[in-house]
């Protein structure tokens, strides 16, 4: 089992920044991508950043440029910096991780963090 604690969300104004941080625990002997996930009230949850063990990074393009996503393999943790925030970024965020397994991967939720950025 991982478990993933995530923290660093909260109220910001718009054009703010914060900084989500999730760190892996347990069985997390083959973490194959660590990412980020949101979902705002009555829509779907989407990718908003991940990064995999060789560091190829993908984001979404409504954070192009504003979002960075970084990984401590050392910490199996995590991070993403999030400027020039935007009211419609408002959103919980997610924290996923895949772990490759003999036969199949596995895959991980964090309990989730607010982020609301204020107009």
């Amino acid at each position: 089992q991982v478990q993933l604690v995530e923290s660093g969300g909260g109220l910001v104004q718009d054009g703010g920044s914060l900084r989500l941080s999730c760190a892996a625990s347990g069985s997390v002997f083959s973490i194959e991508t660590m990412g980020w996930y949101r979902q705002a009230p009555g829509k779907q949850r989407d990718l908003v950043a991940v990064i995999t063990n060789s560091g190829t990074i993908n984001y979404a393009d409504s954070v192009k440029g504003r979002f960075a996503i970084a990984r401590d393999n050392a910490k199996n943790t995590v991070y993403l910096q999030m400027n020039s925030l935007k009211p419609e970024d408002t959103a919980v965020y997610y924290c996923n991780v895949v772990i490759t397994g003999s036969i199949v991967n596995y895959e991980y939720w964090g309990q989730g963090t607010q982020v609301t950025v204020s107009s």
